[in-house]
């Protein structure tokens, strides 16, 4: 079966690119995957930090409502 991804071309500079290429054989995947695994920790890093910060007081009420 013949999987056909939508691809663009991103602008980076030769030095991040060959870090990519070095990341890829080391994960044995593509600079592509690379770059995808790499988006996806950056935003599971963002979330943590969200998740870190500490609530706001309308976010307190809300988790504090009586549900009955």
């Amino acid at each position: 079966m013949l999987i056909c991804m939508q691809s663009t071309s991103v602008r980076i500079d030769g030095e991040t690119h060959e870090e990519l290429k070095r990341l890829a054989d080391e994960l044995g995947t593509t600079v592509g995957r690379t770059v995808g695994l790499a988006v996806r920790a950056l935003r599971q890093d963002r979330m943590g930090q969200q998740l870190a910060r500490p609530l706001r007081d309308d976010e307190k009420a809300w988790l504090d409502a009586d549900l009955g």
